[in-house]
């Protein structure tokens, strides 16, 4: 199976520049193609990226200098036309919103490979095409990669990759297990192992207003303001990594020790339109735990099994299976008015769920 790894490189200042460069190539290079594909269309035309390319190639890269200048992967053009005619594809799909310019500062990134030869990697360092040797903070694994993403979040790079990797399946200790999801609590389980929810947000709220009053306040284009942006985007990196975190130690557990795992299929945009419970859901990840459930099931070797939308795991009684008409969020107890059965709603609706596997 393919997994991907994404870690945090340790540059010099010659290399930061470097990586800087690359990046205004690959967004100069998006722009134009994003400018010149609007004005074809605009003339009746009905441009690709293959053309834009070609162009690009042939008669506007020859004028600009500095993007051949040394050290620089010429790759990086490839593949911003390759993003942009992605980013058109899920446009024309209705999976997407109108391509943006790009800007600089914001989501620089940038893509490379070596000419179709796989990049080797492994350990603390690894050789880019064309940039040289660069080392990393975590050993990578040993293996081959086809092309390289390096980004940029506050003011460190990032390198990204996938790679081959055989799959490990782990002994079980459990057969089955029910996964309720919730705010109150990240992830109950049906064996009875809570895992709460650390909220990273709003733990780092306070911190987070303060800065970006800070950043308001300060002058425009100055560097006090790109100092403060700098601190800023940091912060909110930390809280991004923060919850990464806790998510990665419950679904690694779950999939390690569970042959199968039942969870929820929630309709997460809906739960984002009530507006007194939108921060909070979203603080939750529940995209993301849905996300790595899914591919570590396949490296540890267990099955997913996803409820059907509408299944009451809630509202049914575990113990006699009756079913409630209404049972409102503030109700943290579930109590059976048929059999006076008092449980955890939570635990209640994870060994529902944990039922469904046999079913």
């Amino acid at each position: 199976m393919l997994l991907s790894i994404k870690t945090k490189l340790k540059l010099n200042k010659a290399q930061k520049i470097l990586m800087s460069k690359h990046a205004g190539i690959a967004r100069f290079t998006y722009n134009w193609g994003l400018a010149t594909w609007a004005s074809l269309y605009k003339d009746g035309l009905k441009p690709d990226k293959y053309i834009l390319k070609k162009f690009f190639n042939n008669h506007v890269k020859p004028e600009f200098i500095w993007i051949k200048e040394e050290g620089i992967c010429q790759k990086i053009t490839q593949y911003a036309f390759d993003n942009l005619g992605e980013a058109f594809k899920r446009f024309f799909k209705g999976l997407g919103k109108y391509p943006n310019f790009k800007k600089k500062g914001k989501n620089d990134s940038f893509t490379i490979d070596n000419s179709g030869k796989p990049i080797p990697v492994g350990g603390k360092s690894i050789k880019l095409p064309t940039m040289g040797w660069v080392k990393t903070y975590e050993g990578l694994p040993h293996t081959t990669c086809k092309s390289i993403t390096i980004s940029r979040i506050a003011d460190s790079w990032f390198i990204a990759f996938s790679y081959e990797q055989e799959c490990q399946p782990t002994i079980k200790q459990h057969d089955v297990v029910g996964v309720d999801l919730g705010v109150k609590e990240l992830a109950t389980l049906s064996t009875g192992v809570v895992f709460p929810n650390p909220k990273h947000y709003k733990q780092n709220l306070a911190k987070l207003q303060r800065l970006s009053k800070i950043h308001l306040r300060k002058a425009p284009c100055s560097k006090n303001k790109y100092k403060a942006k700098i601190k800023l985007a940091r912060h909110h990196a930390k809280i991004a990594n923060l919850r990464h975190d806790s998510l990665h130690k419950i679904t690694t557990y779950l999939c390690k020790n569970h042959a199968k795992i039942v969870v929820e299929d929630l309709n997460i945009s809906g739960m984002m339109s009530n507006h007194k419970l939108a921060g909070a859901i979203a603080d939750c990840g529940f995209h993301e735990f849905k996300r790595q459930l899914e591919y570590k099931a396949l490296l540890f070797g267990c099955e997913i099994i996803i409820a059907d939308r509408w299944y009451p795991s809630s509202k049914t009684c575990s113990h006699c299976g009756f079913k409630k008409e209404k049972l409102s969020l503030a109700q943290r107890t579930y109590h059976c008015e048929n059999c006076g059965f008092d449980m955890d709603r939570d635990l209640n609706a994870a060994i529902n769920l944990s039922r469904l596997a046999s079913s």
